[in-house]
């Protein structure tokens, strides 16, 4: 793909492709100099349109906020406006990127507690790789809970790498030691862990296999970002345990980003 040919409003350059499955995959663009942001954050990224205006979506940046560069992860959906063009981007190309960060998967919307959960499907996971590799989160709390449903195996496959490969990250290796709890789930293929993730803590079986006890105002933090179920079953889900929604102004005990689901 060469849209290097359009000049390119808020343009930055695509430094490095990788496609995971037939249906994801992720891209690392250059980094405005003077962008800011919070881990957990999202900006509008986007193409062209034939007609020459932008067409853009919210995505959630996936590196760290000291990252040189940025990294996102995407659905590749066949007819989508974007996602059908996006997916054919390569090194050298250039993508529109508005550097205006917002969002409420961040560390500042929540109260002080012990452990922190992020609770995502697919790409929901998006945010949440660029949290785990904040030092700012592991100097937070006491422990971090990653749980990841997907369908498949092979769509677990990016948020696995993320979470392998932080022990042996030089930055906060030190400070991962024993905090990290991974618990991914598959609903169509087989796997040592099955169903959705929103069951498993309904029936206990997530706490009882982290050896943790349930939720309460008092310890646990929520993070969710997933599908609209998820999202609607996992808020029902803290509220049943006491923790409030909280957000940038109004921090509380649980937070849910709403900005991917019409």
């Amino acid at each position: 793909m060469n849209v290097r040919a359009k000049v390119l409003p808020d343009a930055q350059t695509v430094t490095a492709v990788t496609h995971w499955t037939e249906t994801l995959f992720s891209f690392r663009v250059s980094r405005p100099r003077s962008l800011r942001f919070r881990s957990g954050e999202f900006v509008m990224i986007g193409l062209l349109k034939d007609d020459g205006k932008p067409l853009l979506r919210a995505y959630s940046i996936a590196s760290p906020s000291w990252d040189d560069a940025l990294e996102f992860y995407s659905i590749k959906v066949p007819d989508g406006p974007l996602t059908s063009r996006l997916q054919k981007i390569e090194p050298g190309d250039q993508i529109i990127l508005r550097p205006k960060p917002v969002g409420t998967l961040v560390l500042d919307a929540l109260l002080p507690g012990r452990r922190l959960w992020m609770i995502c499907t697919g790409t929901g996971i998006a945010p949440f790789a660029s949290l785990l590799r904040d030092p700012e989160t592991w100097e937070s709390y006491e422990q971090v809970i990653v749980a990841h449903t997907c369908r498949t195996q092979a769509e677990l496959a990016y948020g696995a790498a993320i979470v392998d490969a932080l022990p042996r990250d030089p930055l906060i290796g030190e400070l991962v030691d024993e905090k990290l709890h991974y618990y991914p789930t598959t609903t169509r293929e087989a796997s040592d862990i099955e169903g959705r993730v929103s069951d498993h803590i309904r029936d206990n079986r997530i706490f009882s296999a982290l050896g943790m006890p349930r939720w309460s105002a008092d310890a646990d933090r929520v993070m969710i970002c997933g599908n609209l179920a998820l999202n609607k079953d996992v808020m029902a889900l803290c509220e049943e345990h006491g923790l409030e929604e909280g957000a940038n102004s109004d921090p509380k005990h649980f937070v849910v980003e709403k900005a991917f689901i019409d």
